[in-house]
């Protein structure tokens, strides 16, 4: 049975009992239209048309109607040309052949009398029309874009804006009239000038000059919009037309943004609209946030910058978790702008460390990272550690690495950097990074002062818990470095001292071993903790054989590692006592360095001192102490091979504790190290000095270092440092290279250097790669080049910071790589050509 009307065939799909039956109907409905389009059925092509359409909107094929839909367009009726239009928009796409046939029909209905006959083929246009389709009518576009009737020029502004992003290069076209739809008085006219305009400058920065002389006519537009009474026709929720406000908004910040006079001229209006605009709903908190993000991005005024954050202060009281959430997303990106207006709020963000949502949580636990200085370190630990307590596990590991490098670069004294650490460690010992338990071990070693404490303080912490992994770690390890100590001071920190006995450390370390908690990496430390303890004042003949007992029943343990470690141990009990005592002292202090991971939320590191990385590496030259970054979801350091290896193709390693590199590898690395006749060091069976940097090979994207550094002297007023000569590095192939280095007096052995970049002939230099290697005593940073594309007459720029032994002199290796004319160039040059003393102290 064939159904000839689109109510008849909905009604029989409805009153199908299975999915067969509706399968089977629709497939008899589908052929029956076919044979009707066969037929050229001209009367029944209207109905069989909208039949076909509900049935694609089932999810049917309905392919076969599209040249159907064409004919239907062609025809004179105005109900036959809304269907085709439809169906065009529903069964074709920009990327289908059929598409070219629709072209003449849409520029004949452009021009047609009926302006809702031209609506359609504007409608039609705006959401098929592809590039071809675009360069053939824009025309067409452009002058619909000066008609008289509002109706036409709103959509004529939609359709300019789909020839705008299919074909870029035609913005210019549309220039001219977008200035005259500015001044519209029609709010939906209005609306979408405004969206092409903000279209047309981020696609060509050319147009923004253009439409920069537009900014006083936005402000007595949006001036009107926040001044005027109830409007029928445009009210929201109280508030007219909040959706033209946010549009306005949105454009004046593309204009405003590094512009200080079209920044001057919007900044009165802007703090009107903060000022007027309702926040008890959402419909005006849409409004305040826009408002709020045009301020911080234009170059607004100081007091306009700190009203927009109390904005989103006022946000984070919100019952509404929508807008508690966009306010502390806000709030990550502003923090560097201003900290201290953030800082106001410091209270109200760490309420929100307890919401149960748990987005929210996480971003207000980055903001309070961000949020960290000398002067409130301690209120913000406390709360975080606070936090910590009752965190999910997914938040502990980034929380602890960001707590103790928080304790680590702001910490008011070492005691309460120690305790800080110590009780990270009970609370969440297993989530503790390896870098931060090197670190504490580094900072327990270099402070002689609080090693009893810091050991009576581990020792009491193992002997109640021994199940956070870390926590035991660390203990084991000061134990059995610094037992004498224990064993002569007691557990201090009491009223009443309490003495400490040999039996009774040998009795927790033996427990340890037994314990379901000790993983391998756990009884290795304990297997050295306790032959160590051998060695030490102290311990009787007892405690001397229980330990030798451990150690032989070891030395048949199915774990190779753990086996060989026993062995070795046990052999040393046959060795004179003064010679044993020689080989198991105390370790020296590692080399003191800064604790550096990769970067966590939103590449922003713990504190709030500097502003970001380039601060940290080239804008501080007083003495202070480089921002450690934080990374929350991978754990390894790169070493320095591994850097080699990345810039000269080999596999970065994956982990922080890499396994031993291959043959072909090593010999890759040692070639490169051997540039500037430095031989691997050697290994040693004895505990070796910390080691050497090895070169840093850098392209121009920064990367986190570690710089050996000492205690930081205390920031003094320094004058600026003097301008020194250029020295030309590399001259050929059109491209000049020049390097200036600068000093300062107050930081011997720290060369600052920018490499400048010129193109001498006419053609640019195009994806210049600007690469660097420092001799093996030396370490190297960099900064990103100000633009890898050098034009003729232009210079860019590029920083680097070289840090060398003093009276050393500064060499370079430098790989130049670039694109000029279309022909690759790469090219490597040696540069030693700095004065000598240049670190200081003579060469």
């Amino acid at each position: 049975m064939v159904y000839y009307n689109l109510k008849a065939l909905i009604k029989a799909i409805r009153a199908c009992k299975t999915v067969a039956d509706e399968r089977a109907l629709i497939q008899q409905e589908s052929a029956a239209i076919r044979a009707s389009f066969r037929e050229e059925d001209v009367y029944a092509r209207h109905n069989n048309i909208a039949k076909l359409l509900y049935i694609h909107m089932l999810g049917n094929p309905a392919h076969f109607g599209q040249i159907e839909c064409l004919k239907l367009v062609a025809s004179p009726r105005f109900s036959d040309k809304r269907l085709g239009y439809l169906g065009i928009m529903l069964l074709l796409d920009e990327n289908q052949e059929v598409l070219t046939l629709v072209t003449n029909s849409l520029k004949n209905d452009m021009n047609h009398t009926n302006m809702y006959a031209v609506g359609l083929a504007l409608c039609t246009f705006a959401n098929i029309a592809s590039e071809e389709m675009s360069r053939d009518l824009a025309n067409e576009i452009e002058k619909l874009l000066g008609s008289s009737n509002t109706y036409i020029r709103k959509k004529a502004s939609l359709c300019a804006l789909r020839v705008v992003k299919k074909v870029p290069e035609l913005t210019d076209h549309f220039i001219s009239k977008s200035k005259h739809l500015l001044t519209d008085r029609n709010h939906g006219v209005l609306l979408t000038a405004i969206t092409l305009v903000s279209e047309m400058c981020q696609i060509d920065s050319s147009c923004l000059e253009e439409f920069r002389n537009a900014v006083p006519l936005l402000v007595r537009h949006l001036k009107s919009l926040v001044t005027t009474g109830y409007s029928a026709e445009h009210d929201v929720s109280g508030i007219t037309d909040p959706f033209l406000q946010v549009k306005i908004l949105r454009l004046l910040r593309i204009l405003g943004r590094g512009d200080t006079k079209a920044s001057e001229t919007m900044n009165d209006i802007l703090a009107q609209v903060a000022t007027n605009t309702d926040g008890t709903k959402n419909v005006g908190n849409s409004i305040l946030y826009e408002t709020v993000l045009t301020v911080l991005e234009i170059e607004a005024d100081t007091g306009l910058r700190v009203m927009a954050i109390n904005i989103l202060g006022k946000f984070l009281s919100n019952r509404d978790n929508n807008i508690r959430y966009v306010a502390l997303h806000t709030l990550n990106k502003v923090v560097s702008m201003d900290t201290n207006a953030v800082q106001r709020h410091r209270n109200t963000i760490l309420d929100c460390l307890r919401d149960g949502d748990i987005s929210i949580r996480r971003r207000a636990l980055e903001l309070s990272y961000a949020l960290i200085n000398e002067q409130n370190v301690r209120l913000l630990v406390r709360e975080l550690l606070a936090f910590l307590e009752v965190a999910d596990d997914e938040f502990k590991l980034g929380m602890t690495t960001q707590i103790c490098l928080a304790a680590e670069r702001f910490a008011p004294n070492k005691r309460w950097h120690i305790d800080t650490v110590l009780r990270v460690l009970r609370l969440a010992g297993n989530f503790v990074r390896e870098e931060i338990l090197s670190a504490f071990i580094r900072l327990v070693s270099h402070t002689p002062e609080l090693q009893a404490y810091t050991a009576s303080k581990l020792f009491t912490a193992l002997r109640s818990d021994i199940s956070q992994e870390s926590l035991t770690l660390a203990a084991t390890w000061v134990v059995g470095e610094y037992c004498e100590i224990l064993l002569e001071t007691g557990i201090v920190d009491e009223e009443q001292p309490k003495p400490v006995t040999d039996a009774e450390i040998i009795d927790l370390l033996a427990s340890i071993l037994d314990s379901a908690y000790a993983n391998q990496l756990i009884k290795q430390f304990v297997l050295a903790a306790i032959t160590k303890a051998s060695s030490r004042p102290g311990f009787g003949a007892v405690q001397q054989e229980r330990i030798g007992s451990i150690l032989a029943e070891y030395t048949t343990n199915t774990d190779l590692e753990l086996q060989q470690r026993a062995v070795e141990f046990a052999s040393l009990f046959s060795l004179p006592q003064d010679l044993r005592a020689g080989v198991l002292e105390r370790m020296p202090p590692p080399e003191l360095k800064a604790t550096v991971l990769g970067v966590v939320s939103e590449n922003k590191p713990v504190g709030s001192t500097q502003a970001g990385k380039e601060a940290d590496l080239l804008g501080d030259d007083m003495g202070s102490t480089p921002a450690p970054a934080v990374n929350g979801q991978q754990a390894s350091t790169q070493n320095n091979q591994d850097l080699l290896a990345e810039i000269f193709g080999s596999s970065p390693a994956a982990t922080s504790s890499p396994p031993a590199p291959e043959p072909s590898r090593k010999s890759t690395v040692d070639d490169i190290l051997g540039l500037f006749d430095s031989p691997s060091a050697p290994s040693s069976s004895a505990s070796p000095p910390p080691p050497a940097p090895a070169p840093v090979l850098q392209q121009s994207q920064p990367s986190a270092f570690s710089l050996p550094q000492a205690q930081s002297p205390p920031p003094q007023a320094q004058p600026a440092p003097p301008r020194m000569q250029s020295y030309t590095a590399y001259e050929k192939n059109e491209l000049k290279i020049t390097l200036t280095p600068q000093t300062n007096a107050a930081r011997p052995g720290v060369v600052n250097i920018v490499a400048r970049f010129q193109s001498l002939g006419s053609s640019p230099v195009i994806g210049l790669v600007f690469q660097a290697a420092v001799p093996k005593s030396q370490q190297l940073q960099m900064l990103p080049m100000s633009k890898p594309d050098v034009n003729p007459g232009a210079v860019e720029t590029q920083q680097m910071r070289v840090v060398a032994p003093v009276g050393s002199g500064v060499r370079l290796r430098l790989r130049i790589s670039f694109s000029l004319a279309g022909r690759a160039i790469q090219d490597q040059v040696d540069f030693n050509g700095f004065p000598p003393g240049l670190t200081g102290g003579g060469s």
